[in-house]
């Protein structure tokens, strides 16, 4: 923000030196014809006209020197606009249990790149027109006083008028780009089903679809230019009216004494010269891209702004119990079942390890249990309610499967921390609490704190990335948590540590144990064997499963 405010303010400055020849020009044309040429001296004329020209090449140089501060206040809106819109676009897609928009990214580019360029031309002219017309208005004012007061006044007129015509016109622009975008979407459809279209003799339909949005598009962009035309009449009443009424009392000002006639030519200079090409850039540029930013400014807000809950009703439950029931399950019809007829029961807030031998269905357990996959035959149920009844997003948020391959993405430490934590995200001192909780303090320093960047993800240990991954879970408000070995990097010491993090927080924790310190840490075990689920305490299973016998004996668990 303080390197933002210092460009604003350089911006600021080398405009008020590019304004300099419009304050200077009509008194230097008006002393040239009243002290100059009038006078019989063609050399003082001569030297306040040189006069001018070096004002105009100080203007030249204060307008070059504003690009570089202007650029950097239009790069950092852009910046910031394009973190707002894709961090939005994210948490829709985890929020919001819609059908992926494969459409976001192209119009997050589109739109963005947009609004970059209309900001630099909007801010570029923008200030210009404002330190022109204010060095007109001075300048008149120091030299006729009566045509000041006229042109403030016709100023005020003409502002009525264009602030009257953009109202329209903005509703007229945003019925374009609507019509623009169904444009769009028509015509993809029909590009990617082409061969259908061919196929079902539907070229006739299709054409008259397309068609009718482009007649639609067209008709739009013909009511955005015969508006826009109208705007005009604001350069007529701001600019020139001044002007003429200069002419038509300059006659009387003369012969009374009020003014001189080089006054009149400087007063005619500062409305040619000056208040004239401001006024056209405010109607050319100003208001009409001023306009078209506003309006896709507008859209990109509705992007931005993303539903707490998603819509339907059907996504709370009154707790968060699961439940399998005879459930089935085999990740194709040509192969044996991973699941066959399994039936458990998880109660809200318990917390339980399951173990097995490699290929025994842990994972697909705990992907069933998560509602990753529907099962081929039996029921799984959520606070009572069956999975398939659950929206997506509901599904996300409130149970958490962290997998043995940890993601850590390309940011700061803070972002892939509060990943999953809806905003405005933990505060400092939870996160600073959370990163000791799991010893992630000499990371976290080396990546210079929270704010730092960690800039290649591969390059940490996939020890590390485990640390962060489950420090990230553990903030998130997921009520059901379940670890399918995600601790099987770690030494014990600090699987230990993060798993006792987990006992010891609120919810359910189901994990898929690694190490049999694992199962010992859980008060109910299951021993996953061949789709079938042998359940009870360390003693209980020691006694009746031999399987459990045997991997306990062996001091170590397979993967699944």
């Amino acid at each position: 923000m303080t390197a933002e405010r210092s460009a604003v303010r350089a911006m600021l400055a080398w405009s008020l030196l590019e304004a300099v020849p419009v304050l200077l020009s009509g008194r230097l044309m008006a002393s040239a014809l009243d002290r100059g040429f009038l006078a019989g001296d063609s050399c003082t004329g001569m030297a306040y006209l040189g006069a001018y020209g070096a004002a105009l090449l100080l203007g030249a140089f204060g307008t070059r020197q504003v690009m570089r501060p202007l650029a950097s206040v239009v790069e950092s809106v852009r910046d910031r606009l394009v973190r707002l819109v894709v961090s939005a676009e994210l948490r829709r897609a985890v929020l919001v249990d819609t059908e992926a928009d494969t459409g976001a990214v192209a119009r997050t580019t589109r739109q963005t790149e947009g609004v970059r360029q209309m900001t630099a031309g909007l801010l570029m002219t923008a200030r210009t027109v404002a330190f022109s017309v204010a060095a007109v208005v001075i300048g008149l004012l120091a030299l006729v006083p009566q045509i000041a007061l006229v042109t403030m006044v016709a100023l005020a007129v003409s502002g009525v008028l264009l602030v009257l015509l953009s109202r329209r016109l903005r509703q007229r622009y945003a019925t374009s780009l609507s019509a623009e975008e169904d444009l769009s979407k028509e015509a993809g459809e029909v590009l990617r089903g082409l061969r259908d279209v061919y196929a079902c003799g539907a070229v006739a339909t299709a054409d008259r679809q397309v068609g009718h949005a482009v007649d639609t598009q067209a008709a739009a962009s013909m009511a955005v230019a015969r508006l826009a035309a109208g705007r005009l009449g604001v350069i007529v009443v701001g600019a020139r009216l001044p002007l003429v009424a200069t002419l038509l009392m300059a006659p009387w000002l003369v012969r009374s004494g009020t003014v001189t006639p080089g006054e009149i030519l400087g007063t005619a200079t500062y409305l040619i010269i000056g208040l004239e090409p401001a006024l056209r850039s405010v109607v050319q540029t100003v208001a009409n891209v001023g306009l078209q930013l506003g309006v896709l400014l507008l859209r990109l807000a509705d992007r931005v702004t993303v539903p707490s809950e998603p819509g339907g009703g059907s996504a709370k439950v009154a707790h968060t119990g699961l439940k399998l029931g005879e459930v089935t399950f085999g990740y194709s019809s040509h192969s044996e079942p991973v699941v066959q007829k399994l039936s458990l029961s998880i109660e809200e807030g318990e917390h339980l390890a399951v173990m097995g031998p490699s290929g025994a269905g842990k994972s697909t357990l705990a992907s069933l249990l998560a509602g990753l996959d529907r099962p081929d035959a039996g029921e799984v149920r959520i606070g009572g309610r069956l999975v398939e009844e659950l929206d997506r997003a509901w599904l996300r948020r409130t149970i958490a499967l962290v997998p043995q391959e940890a993601y850590v993405f390309a940011g700061t430490v803070r972002e892939n921390l509060s990943y999953l934590r809806p905003e405005p995200g933990p505060r400092d001192g939870e996160l600073a609490s959370v990163i000791t909780l799991f010893g992630l303090d000499e990371l976290v320093a080396r990546s210079g704190g929270t704010d730092g960047v960690i800039g290649r993800p591969d390059a940490l240990s996939q020890g590390e990335r485990q640390l962060l991954v489950l420090a990230r879970v553990y903030l998130s408000t997921a009520p059901v948590v379940i670890l399918d070995e995600a601790t099987c990097h770690l030494d014990p010491v600090a699987e230990a540590r993060a798993e006792q993090a987990f006992i010891a927080r609120p919810g359910t924790l189901v994990v898929i144990a690694h190490r049999i310190s694992s199962v010992l840490r859980a008060p109910r075990v299951l021993v996953v064997e061949s789709g079938t689920v042998a359940d009870g305490s360390h003693q209980n299973l020691l006694e009746r499963s031999p399987l459990y016998a045997d991997l306990v004996g062996n001091g170590s668990n397979s993967s699944a």
